[in-house]
């Protein structure tokens, strides 16, 4: 995936040197303070300004960063045999904190894994410090803490020394933040990857779902959200269930070659606008048979809730709409953003309603499961775990 695909506005920074990780995706941006407890009072910050704003602070720009890492010369064999294994993939989920040194310190007695012990950069913007723990599968998280830096990321970076033309005169795709991040786990694994934030990182569990709601008439999936004390940071773990056919978390397995990230939701303000914009920019959706709009018109006839956008608008962007007797959230979908069908992106926009989605999962399913089939992949799956072309 090239930086000029990548569907996003705002900085675009160059580092001299790749940092350690491959592909990492994206910086959720989040203040961690620790209390008597551990982990908890996380307040979203913006990287591109290096500042970290309280709850009650006004939206800033640019809370949506990825970083594309690729290997400086052939020798880098870690990058070598990431790629080799997953193919382009999300290598590392970091969070800004406000304490490196204590959050390491009570993820260690708890039983984490830490890749590398914190460590300090710095440029003439000032410091900043890092720590790496790992999480499931090859994924890592990296702690940031900023001592009172002021530069435009993180040192090393700089704005590029050639602008992009074209990049003022693209529409604004009006995303502000990462909604939530998705793992998908190997069977059974589910449980434990969900245990693992709830010990180390002390998160507690928000929603889960199991495959007797989450199926279609081929696969199911069984699915757990954990988040942290203030629940600004929502981490879905995904594992498959056993159906007729080898389901789409199953093929995203197969094909990453184990746990990983399999995306990563975008939130915006106005989704329409925003999915308009990165149409124009060329970006590609799942598709959603029409059927469904037809449905959803028919169920919102006796909703407690009204949707404000305009239906026909929703069904010609192909847009997903969920809802309760408290409020509603719309969703939609990319393709895959690389040649393997593994990570994608999500839009979503939520009215008083902190649901993923569950009343979707089928219409979604069935989607992602037509271009499984065209894959050559929806394959009937036998008692012994082999499986079978139609």
């Amino acid at each position: 995936m090239s930086l000029a695909e990548v569907p996003l506005p705002g900085w675009r920074l160059e580092k001299d040197e790749t940092m350690p990780g491959m592909w990492v995706l994206p910086k959720l941006i989040c203040t961690i303070k620790p209390c008597t407890c551990g982990v908890s009072a996380p307040s979203w910050g913006c990287s591109c300004t290096a500042m970290t704003p309280s709850l009650t602070s006004p939206p800033l720009p640019c809370q949506i960063v990825f970083v594309l890492s690729s290997a400086l010369n052939p020798g880098n064999e870690e990058m070598g045999e990431h790629l080799v294994k997953h193919g382009d993939g999300v290598k590392d989920v970091a969070f800004e904190v406000e304490d490196c040194d204590f959050i390491v310190q009570k993820a260690k007695e708890r039983g984490a894994v830490v890749v590398k012990e914190p460590w300090v950069e710095e440029d003439k913007s000032g410091k900043v410090k890092f720590a790496v723990i790992q999480t499931y599968g090859d994924t890592t998280h990296t702690l940031i803490e900023k001592l009172n830096y002021k530069g435009l990321f993180l040192p090393g970076y700089h704005p590029p020394l050639f602008k992009d033309p074209l990049l003022p005169k693209l529409p604004n795709t009006k995303l502000n933040f990462v909604d939530h991040v998705v793992g998908n786990q190997p069977d059974l694994q589910m449980v434990p990857v969900a245990d693992w934030y709830q010990k180390n990182l002390l998160f507690h569990r928000f929603w889960s779902v199991d495959d007797k709601q989450l199926h279609t008439e081929f696969s199911a999936l069984r699915s757990i959200v954990v988040t942290n004390y203030e629940e600004t940071i929502k981490m879905p773990i995904n594992e498959p269930a056993l159906g007729k056919r080898k389901s789409q978390i199953q093929e995203y397995i197969d094909y990453y070659g184990g746990a990983g990230v399999q995306h990563i939701a975008l939130n915006t303000s106005d989704i329409i606008s925003a999915i308009t914009s990165l149409k124009q920019r060329g970006v590609h959706f799942m598709d959603v048979p029409s059927s469904y709009y037809q449905m959803l018109r028919e169920r919102l006839k006796t909703a407690k809730i009204k949707v404000k956008e305009n239906i026909d608008k929703l069904a010609e962007l192909k847009i997903l709409v969920d809802f309760d007797e408290k409020g509603y959230l719309l969703q939609i979908f990319t393709k895959p953003v690389q040649d393997r069908p593994t990570v994608f992106l999500e839009i979503i926009q939520r009215h008083n309603h902190q649901g993923f989605g569950a009343g979707n999962f089928k219409s979604l399913f069935e989607a992602i499961e037509t271009d499984q089939d065209a894959r050559g992949n929806l394959t009937i799956l036998e008692p012994n775990g082999e499986t079978k072309r139609i």
